[in-house]
Order: C-alpha cells, then sequence, then structure tokens
C-alpha cells in the first residue's frame, strides 16, 4: 500500500503551482517545466496530485477559492445597479488579469475540449457567475436577464483583455448599467 502524501507539502505546491498557472496560463502546460519551477520533481508531482488531470483540476479549484474569497468584499452593496458596478470596478481591475486570463483560458478550451475537463474545470468557467447571476438580474430569479447580464460583462471583459481600453469599456458598463436599471417606461395612450 502506498503512503499518502504529505497534505502540508501538497497544500504548499498547489499555492505555488497555483501562482505559477496564473502567471503562465494552462495553455501547453508541462509537468516537467511546472516542477522545475517549483523546486520538485515531476515524480513528486504526480506523487502528491496522482495525474496531471488531477493537478489541473485541483489549480483550477484553488483558483476558484482565491477568486471566491476576492469577491466576497464586491457583493456588500444594496442595489443591482451598485452590485453590478462594484462587480466590475473588482473584476476589470488589473491586478484581477491573471484570474481573467485563466478564466477565458479555461472556458474556450472547454469549449473545445470538455472531455479534458473534470467538474472543477467547468465550474471554473461558470461558479463565480452563477454567484452573482440572480442578484444582478433586475427583478431577482430572472435567468434571461441574468444571462444577458452575464454575457456583456464576459464580452466587455474580452474587449478589455484584448484592447486595454479600460476608460471606453468602463463606459460601456455604465451606459449597459444605465439601460438595465432604469425605470420602466410606460406607454402613452
Amino acid at each position: 500500500m502506498a503512503r499518502p502524501a504529505d497534505p502540508e507539502r501538497r497544500g504548499k505546491t498547489l499555492a505555488r503551482a497555483t501562482d505559477y498557472v496564473l502567471e503562465h496560463g494552462l495553455a501547453g502546460l508541462s509537468l516537467r517545466p511546472l516542477a522545475t519551477a517549483l523546486g520538485t520533481s515531476t515524480r513528486m508531482l504526480l506523487y502528491d496530485f496522482g495525474s496531471k488531470e488531477q493537478l489541473v483540476s485541483a489549480i483550477l479549484a484553488e483558483a476558484r477559492r482565491r477568486e471566491a474569497a476576492l469577491l466576497t468584499d464586491a457583493s456588500a452593496v444594496e442595489s443591482g445597479r451598485e452590485l453590478l458596478l462594484g462587480v466590475w470596478s473588482w473584476i476589470s481591475a488589473s491586478e484581477r488579469r491573471p484570474f481573467l486570463r485563466l478564466f477565458f483560458e479555461t472556458y474556450l478550451d472547454a469549449i473545445t475540449h470538455p472531455e479534458s475537463y473534470s467538474a472543477e474545470g467547468k465550474a471554473m468557467v461558470t461558479d463565480w457567475l452563477n454567484t452573482f447571476a440572480t442578484a444582478l438580474a433586475p427583478g431577482g430569479d430572472d435567468p434571461v436577464a441574468a444571462t444577458l447580464v452575464i454575457a456583456v460583462i464576459r464580452g466587455l471583459l474580452l474587449d478589455q483583455l484584448a484592447t486595454g481600453d479600460q476608460d471606453r469599456v468602463d463606459a460601456a458598463l455604465d451606459r449597459f448599467a444605465d439601460l438595465l436599471y432604469a425605470p420602466p417606461r410606460t406607454r402613452e395612450r
């Protein structure tokens, strides 16, 4: 019977591996360069995590955990509009770019290679948005409005990452918030 992995060492390795992936991304991730960067061996990575797939799953779960911890502060507002603007301000900040790159890299790869992603990988794509979908949608539990909000946020984040034009993208989000949360117009007869 094999001896179980040392949880403390595994935790430290996972933290450093997550830092590495946030900096370098998942595309082309190879165990040998990762192990070298972490000051360990591929044998120890496999010993601690079982397989490359299990290591990637653990990294994605750790990135989600970190992101959720950071996101908690953004949700402490009252109105849907304030929450939307607060979430946008939080998520579009420059220090979140490593998370966003990892999110979109995973999101796009999960579309083209769904067989490569465990539940953790798929959750990386959906969980952080599900947290706010209902709260951001005007009128509460409206899955269509929530889908629209999520789609606009994703699109604007992609635009921001691709162009770096923060001012224009911020203005677009502000205009979207104005439209989304404007009082309903009454019909004149």
